[in-house]
């Protein structure tokens, strides 16, 4: 299955000029751990970094920081690993684990934002993936276990 088949295509955006105080305000409003900070480019949303939940408090509010003077840009990851909506979960979840993240924008082959690919998405995915294998024993009790279709 591919990416773009199984990721959240509902985000929750702002640009780079966004308050930190804004950015809480969106995910107090939208019940989310994370804003993706986007620009436009060539008539695209495009990502360009991310603030989470976790940012805002480190960076923010352990600091004593006001959050209406400093903007998205100031405190969103730029380090941005996306992955493409074509490419297959299982290489999205080699990628999620050697760079140790939670969550991936999804972009077309032109870098346009199509969503975002999380751990509970995969995790989803897998649960049901592992459902339907569990659905093949039930429906065919008499195989003995190990038993190979091709014999």
């Amino acid at each position: 299955m591919h990416v773009g088949q199984i990721c959240n295509r509902s985000l929750v955006t702002c640009n780079a000029e966004t308050s930190a105080a804004e950015l809480a305000r969106k995910m107090r409003d939208q019940h989310v751990a994370d804003v993706l900070v986007i620009e436009h480019r060539d008539g695209r949303l495009t990502p360009i970094g991310l603030v989470t939940d976790r940012d805002l408090v480190v960076d923010v509010m352990a600091r004593g920081r006001d959050p209406a003077q400093l903007r998205a840009a100031d405190i969103m990851c730029t380090d941005l690993e996306t992955v493409l909506d074509s490419e297959l979960v299982y290489d999205a979840i080699w990628q999620m684990r050697k760079r140790q993240i939670l969550r991936l924008p999804v972009v077309d082959a032109h870098g346009a934002l199509v969503g975002m690919l999380t751990a509970d998405d995969v995790a989803e995915f897998l649960a049901s993936e592992l459902t339907e294998v569990a659905r093949l024993r039930k429906r065919n009790p008499a195989l003995p276990s190990g038993y190979a279709a091709h014999r």
